[in-house]
């Protein structure tokens, strides 16, 4: 089980991109009060189905893998994810890929801090401070799920 969890945290370290500073210049977001709350939603309903359980959170990470990467979707082996945004870090990545990609996706990327913790049934197996990239693409939001590995 620590082996899962180690192997977990190090996929979920690729995904945030905590290798180091990002490079760029900062600047406010330029979201809609609508798109603000559609970004807010998409996490509070990921939550939401780790709540009910791994099947219902993995649909719900497959329905919206973002549709140029949904053959890279992965199962969490029976885990849930509760990602805690911190919203005041919320800002465009414009030049971010996801892990093995050279293209940036289409749409508009977003990156947050957050905190993601990892549940086994009702057990917490583990917590970790990252960030998150999600796409407004079409008005919806996408994004990109995190793999196991190993």
């Amino acid at each position: 089980m620590a082996e899962r969890v180690a192997v977990l945290f190090a996929s979920l370290a690729l995904l945030a991109g905590c290798a180091g500073p990002i490079a760029g210049t900062a600047r406010p977001v330029q979201l809609t009060d609508g798109h603000r709350a559609k970004l807010k939603e998409f996490y509070e309903r990921l939550n939401k189905a780790g709540d009910e359980g791994p099947s219902q959170q993995q649909k719900l990470l497959q329905d919206t893998q973002h549709p140029d990467f949904r053959q890279k979707t992965c199962d969490l082996r029976g885990a849930t994810i509760k990602v805690e945004p911190t919203w005041s870090t919320l800002r465009t990545d414009a030049d971010w890929a996801p892990p093995g990609e050279k293209a940036h996706p289409r749409g508009e990327v977003y990156v947050v801090a957050v905190t993601v913790t990892l549940r086994q049934e009702d057990t917490v197996i583990g917590s970790q401070i990252g960030s998150l990239h999600v796409v407004l693409l079409d008005d919806e939001v996408f994004g990109f799920a995190p793999c196991l590995g190993g």
